[in-house]
């Protein structure tokens, strides 16, 4: 657009829709109300012209006609003088009078209309005639009242013959007049209605012209940077935000533009934001689990290694020191991570942050020279050992990186890795599809020796197909634990626990054994602890307490005062609902509450000391006797084993293996039996195997013991067996 027509649109306001419109709508409104005042106008003066031509001119005609019409009729009384015998002159004198008297009115009301020249003239010329042919027949009149009939006709035939031939002549000529001036009223008021029909359309036409030029106006200065403003949208839509909405000089579209623009920006940085919490750690900004994902989506990779790595007592700093010092450590231990991948100078090597202080490394498959110039494959089996040495290489230069400690928060902490390391090589992929061959397939093989690592307290461990098979024993395991509780597949064997003083049968501790029906037994040290790691552990609890429950009620009922202790696992003792649990079986089987002892270890309750402490208070208001399990490898303090609502302390093994030749842990036994009395706490040994460790408990003041020495764990008819041998001890005494 021209600047000087731009520059004058701005002074006069018209760079605004709101302007356009509204000037446009009041000048098409004025120039309608304007064709209709004009429509108006000329349509009343058409009306005022056609009344004053019925009022008037055709009024004038009639009397003009009538005008005529006396003078012939008085013509033709003037012969009824010579035809007709009147019996009275004066009737005839009447009517001549009437009749006379008429045609003077009718002069005197034309005389009165706005007449022309010609009309005048015509007018003068008849009154002249009129008067002359007045006297000539009453000239006639005279005779005839005279009885002179001869006279009266010669006057008639010389004089008001010619005078009313004249008379009719020139009332002829003024009908005429009238006539032509009739007709020229009417050309004048046709021509006067096409004057204002045109006059209409010219208005008409004007119109919508200026309507149709104000339309496409309103389209260049709307409707084009509407259509531009939808295309910018549009293109928003689809996530293009690079694009911006050109200027116009339309106010409201450029506002309309601006809000697209800012939106646009608000819009992209919202999404890069979301980007940045989506696929980046948010501490780190290292890309995260997602990211790599799909950096590696639907690629190749046999040959390729991972390298999970997890930062070694983080959770305890992290209780210890606080979060803000653990974040601390995470920052500078992918700070150090990244020096030592700069120096190692692997190209495609990616580095991602998962979840907690967990780093992963995917290092590309090696490609080496093959003796005739090619490249080997990348999964031949000494390109998988020279993955293994780049791997080694690269763990080495990261704990270089880590061997001096972080100082965070005042503190200086040591930092180790726990790696777990999984390869994509012939062996392994030989057995895999595509889809098996993914980073997820390797990330899961890494935390599987991630884990392993853990578990064995070793720093590094490779993934292999033993710990798959482990793992996926484990998975059905959990399936097969399931149906071994709903199918009693379990079993509860018995161990006796023994009074030292006297050597008497008290009680039992209850032990859980699985006999699988295709694996055969399954050792409790294996389905245990992956029942607590699953949670599934609080359903073999309840199993195991109901059965010892319906053992202490068929004992009741033969008369035997025994007890049975049943373990409880640390995630029985978060449970809230568990005292409530313990209870409905209690008043289901009906049995003395002080018959059923519950063992936890000392590490389970110091776990959560501050709701471990309520929930055995509850338990120990049933009158359930708490025994501490393997007191004395815990770390609970004096402190805390005053308030804990405990009957028993249970010494683990480890203090009894060859007591009676160990002078320094007789001491430390006699000081948890003195202890354990002075909190008047009954005082249990476990895992007695010799009569001299016996002697040697028993010396010390041990209350009890429980080992291979008294019984091992009893079953079926050998359990039954013990029983009876207490029946028949307590019948003799």
């Amino acid at each position: 657009m021209n600047p000087q027509l731009r520059s004058l649109l701005q002074v006069l306001g018209l760079n605004s829709i709101a302007t356009r419109l509204t000037l446009s709508f009041a000048f098409l409104l004025m120039l309608f109300v304007g064709i209709g005042l004009t429509t108006v106008e000329q349509v009343r003066q058409i009306a005022q012209s056609n009344s004053r031509f019925q009022q008037t001119d055709m009024q004038r005609l009639r009397d003009v006609q009538e005008l005529r019409s006396e003078f012939e009729g008085i013509g033709i009384q003037l012969l009824d003088v010579f035809t007709k015998n009147y019996e009275s002159k004066n009737d005839l004198y009447v009517l001549i009078d009437a009749r006379a008297a008429k045609i003077k009115q009718q002069f005197e009301r034309l005389k009165q209309y706005q007449l022309n020249a010609e009309q005048q003239q015509a007018l003068n010329t008849l009154i002249e005639c009129n008067d002359l042919f007045r006297s000539h027949y009453y000239e006639v009149l005279d005779q005839y009242a005279l009885d002179d009939l001869a006279g009266a006709k010669k006057i008639y035939t010389e004089q008001v013959e010619a005078s009313r031939n004249t008379l009719l002549k020139e009332a002829q000529n003024f009908l005429d007049q009238e006539k032509l001036s009739f007709e020229a009223r009417q050309r004048e008021e046709e021509f006067k209605l096409k004057e204002m029909q045109e006059r209409v359309f010219l208005l008409a036409a004007i119109a919508i012209l200026i309507g149709a030029s104000l339309a496409l106006l309103t389209r260049r200065g709307v409707v084009r940077p509407l259509v531009v403003l939808e295309t910018s949208a549009q293109k928003i839509a689809e996530g293009d935000y690079e694009s911006k909405v050109p200027s116009t000089e339309t106010i409201e579209v450029a506002r309309v533009g601006q809000a697209l623009n800012s939106m646009s920006e608000a819009i992209a940085q919202r999404e890069r934001e979301i980007e940045q919490l989506a696929y980046y750690d948010n501490l780190t900004h290292l890309p995260n689990r997602t990211l790599l994902l799909k950096q590696f989506d639907n690629m190749n990779l046999n040959g390729c290694g991972l390298v999970l790595m997890d930062i070694a007592r983080l959770k305890t700093v992290n209780e210890t020191l606080g979060f803000v010092t653990g974040d601390t450590l995470i920052l500078e231990t992918a700070r150090r991570i990244q020096t030592a991948l700069l120096e190692f100078n692997q190209e495609g090597t990616a580095l991602a942050k998962f979840n907690g202080g967990t780093f992963a490394i995917v290092l590309p498959a090696i490609r080496k020279a093959s003796s005739d110039g090619g490249i080997a494959h990348s999964d031949s089996e000494d390109v998988y050992e020279l993955q293994s040495a780049q791997i080694k290489e690269l763990l080495g230069l990261i704990d270089h990186h880590l061997t001096d400690p972080v100082r965070c928060s005042g503190y200086t902490v040591d930092v180790n890795l726990v790696y777990g390391i999984a390869l994509c090589n012939a062996k392994s992929a030989a057995t895999m599809n595509q889809a098996e061959r993914s980073l997820n397939t390797l990330i899961r093989n890494g935390e599987v020796a991630l884990y392993a690592a853990k578990a064995q307290t070793q720093t590094v461990v490779w993934y292999s197909d033993a710990q798959e098979a482990s793992r996926l024993s484990h998975l059905s395991l959990l399936s097969d634990l399931r149906s071994a509780v709903q199918n009693s597949e379990l079993q509860m064997w018995l161990q006796p626990k023994v009074k030292l003083a006297d050597m008497q049968t008290y009680g039992f501790e209850a032990l859980v054994r699985w006999q699988h029906p295709q694996r055969g037994f399954i050792s409790p040290a294996e389905f245990v602890p992956f029942a607590e790691r699953t949670g599934y552990i609080s359903t073999v609890t309840m199993w195991m307490i109901e059965r010892a429950l319906q053992s202490l009620q068929l004992w009741q009922a033969q008369g035997l005062n025994l007890s049975i202790a049943v373990n409880v696992s640390t995630n029985d003792l978060r449970d809230e609902s568990f005292p409530d649990r313990v209870r409905a079986l209690m008043q289901r089987y009906d049995v003395s509450p002080a018959n059923l002892r519950l063992e936890l270890t000392e590490s389970g309750i110091m776990e959560d000391p501050s709701s471990a402490i309520p929930l055995l208070q509850k338990l120990r208001e049933l009158g359930i006797g708490l025994s501490i399990d393997d007191f004395g490898t815990g770390h609970s303090s004096l402190a805390y084993l005053q308030k804990l609502p405990v009957t028993e302390l249970k010494i683990d093994r480890s203090f009894v293996i060859n007591i009676d030749q160990l002078p320094s842990t007789q001491r430390l036994v006699k000081t948890i039996v003195e202890m354990g009395h002075g909190l008047q706490l009954s005082v249990i040994a476990e895992g007695i195997e010799t009569a001299a460790e016996r002697d040697t408990l028993r010396e010390l003041g041990c209350d009890s013991m429980q080992g291979y020495f008294a019984s091992k764990p009893l079953h079926g008819e050998s359990l039954q067996k013990w029983l009876d041998q207490i029946l028949l001890n307590a019948r003799q005494t």
